[in-house]
């Protein structure tokens, strides 16, 4: 047994049916891999499809017994880079990698590298369509998407800045504090919320040098990162200094997308209460 492969720690209730769901999947994909997909012979005596346990385990570095127990829904803690590891074995879609890790309830350590750079074909035209101040943001708060009336509401930000972040806007550039109303109150909120949703992505270099950055730029930020105040990105009421009508106010809904699990769609329909 390797390093990566932890202790086997008492069965318990909690979490069995999930643990079951994850060797089932295992199990499932494991059936559906040919040998030669792998470098392995067929054999002459194989009365399975797809690869034997002991060919994953031996493949992704654990001990049969180890890899027994994880189909088997056992009570195993199984870590990241063992989970990683299997996904790359046995050929997973990303989407099967996604379903790997969130049964597993794990984050993945190459997510980095599977989060594309682009939004699906597609996606911009939706958010074009969409009538009421709406952008798409991904975990690291880039703004992969806006449509005309988020730019006027927001007196032309993004416009062609090549690579627009959220964060960057609010804390560094100056527009952003004559146009969000109360906004240290709304700071104190962002940093929170930016620090729930990246908990499970500080070692993602792109992030780690985003909180760098506004770190060693903005007091603000700084004085709650450090506070280590954590909230869901939950929506609500939202204020905006337009530079047309005036100060106007909106609430904010937040979607996950389905087609690109690690970005937000967010749509600010206005309030008039």
């Amino acid at each position: 047994m390797t390093a990566d492969a932890e202790s086997l720690a008492p069965d318990q209730p909690a979490g069995l049916s999930r643990r079951r769901a994850l060797g089932d999947f295992l199990r499932s994909v494991r059936a559906r891999v040919t040998p030669a997909s792998v470098g392995l012979p067929a054999g002459l005596r194989r009365r399975t499809p797809g690869l034997r346990r002991e060919e994953v385990a031996q493949l992704a570095g654990i001990s049969i017994t180890w890899y027994t127990w994880i189909e088997q829904g056992r009570d195993v803690a199984v870590s990241a880079q063992v989970l990683a590891r299997l996904a790359n074995v046995l050929h997973m879609t990303r989407a099967e990698r996604h379903y790997l890790f969130e049964l597993a309830e794990c984050a993945d350590p190459d997510h980095a590298r599977e989060a594309p750079s682009e939004l699906p074909e597609g996606l911009q035209a939706c958010v074009d369509s969409i009538i009421v101040p709406a952008y798409i943001i991904d975990r690291a708060w880039m703004m992969l998407a806006s449509n005309a009336p988020l730019r006027r509401l927001f007196r032309g930000w993004p416009g062609h800045e090549p690579e627009p972040n959220l964060l960057r806007y609010l804390f560094i550039d100056p527009a952003a504090l004559d146009l969000v109303v109360d906004w240290e109150t709304r700071a104190r909120r962002v940093v929170a919320e930016f620090r729930a949703d990246t908990v499970a992505h500080t070692d993602d270099p792109q992030i780690s040098q985003l909180i760098d950055l506004l770190r060693s730029s903005s007091p603000t930020f700084e004085h709650w990162w450090t506070r280590q105040t954590v909230v869901e990105r939950e929506g609500g009421r939202r204020g905006f200094h337009h530079p047309d009508t005036g100060r106007v106010f909106y609430r904010q809904m937040t979607f996950s997308l389905a087609v690109r699990p690690d970005c937000k769609l967010v749509m600010l329909m206005e309030d008039t209460g």
